[in-house]
């Protein structure tokens, strides 16, 4: 049963771990807690669904599960142009709000505010468009394989670790070797010397965006194919995204995946051990001991 819970949680670490990516490079350049972050999940999640059932429909063979898996070509496709108007999407929520409320020197309390009638907006619109029942993106079954250690999983279970943990590795190598990566990181040194160096902040803030927005869309999708798509999906990942972030140290995108896992084998073992209401409460206590015991997290540095 420990076995299970252990795999159980990973499945959840990487989709929060996914999450808390966003958040941690918005915070590192930004300098505030984005509140809106796990709505953008919930469009990514909602615009695949939208697509792949739209390319179903005009083509049928697309939606044919490949191979062990529960979807076809439909939903990778869905998932493409998703993480492209997820990224649109905060990119318009910043031009709209966040970046007015910059140019006039918003205290950082005003842009978390503003995020949380942001989150409140989205949340609502979503509502209004899908209502609130649940959706799916297939209703194939599938048959859990044996792992060999007393545990089970599904294809698309074990797909979602390996997309995840290639995702990961390929933002990392984005922010070590490449010219964007390290304008970002500069812009999240120092702004201002940044700018003087000749860094294009403005250029540098909308690549934050749309990584961070393209990475909700994904992780989004994991969530939805794995459990089921809500309008309130990305609202009740919110503590365990921020709890991954701050974990894992503000501005580490390994750290964040490692939170992550972290999380989401706590939230797992919690209830294994204590009972399913208290699932939420491993994020939280996790969440609060690292901000009493360690506030710059496991690859954070002490301010």
């Amino acid at each position: 049963m420990i076995a299970q819970a252990i795999i159980d949680g990973l499945i959840a670490g990487t989709m929060i771990g996914l999450g808390a990516i966003g958040i941690t490079l918005t915070y590192s350049i930004l300098r505030f807690a984005n509140f809106a972050h796990g709505e953008l999940i919930s469009w990514g999640a909602y615009a695949a669904l939208s697509v792949s059932s739209a390319l179903a429909t005009l083509h049928a063979p697309l939606a044919a599960p490949l191979g062990p898996f529960s979807f076809g070509w439909s939903l990778p496709l869905g998932l493409v142009v998703s993480m492209a108007l997820t990224g649109l999407l905060a990119l318009l929520v910043d031009v709209l709000l966040f970046g007015r409320l910059r140019a006039r020197g918003g205290a950082v309390i005003i842009l978390v505010m503003a995020g949380f009638g942001a989150a409140l907006t989205l949340r609502s619109l979503l509502e209004f468009l899908v209502t609130t029942r649940p959706a799916y993106f297939t209703d194939a079954l599938q048959i859990a394989m044996k792992l060999g250690i007393g545990a089970r999983a599904t294809p698309d279970q074990l797909l979602s670790l390996g997309v995840s943990a290639l995702l990961v590795f390929a933002v990392h190598l984005l922010l070590t070797r490449t010219a964007v990566g390290r304008a970002m990181r500069a812009v999240s040194e120092n702004r201002a010397l940044a700018a003087l160096a000749g860094v294009d902040v403005r250029q540098t803030i909308r690549i934050v965006w749309l990584l961070g927005a393209a990475l909700a869309a994904v992780a989004g999708v994991m969530a939805g194919l794995l459990v089921q798509i809500r309008p309130h999906m990305g609202h009740d990942l919110l503590l365990p995204l921020f709890a991954a972030a701050i974990l894992g140290g503000i501005g580490s995108v390994p750290g964040a995946m490692l939170g992550g896992l972290i999380v989401g084998l706590a939230e797992a073992l919690s209830v294994q051990v204590i009972g399913a209401e208290w699932r939420a409460a491993g994020a939280f206590v996790i969440l609060v001991g690292v901000l009493l015991l360690r506030p710059q997290g496991l690859f954070g540095r002490a301010a």
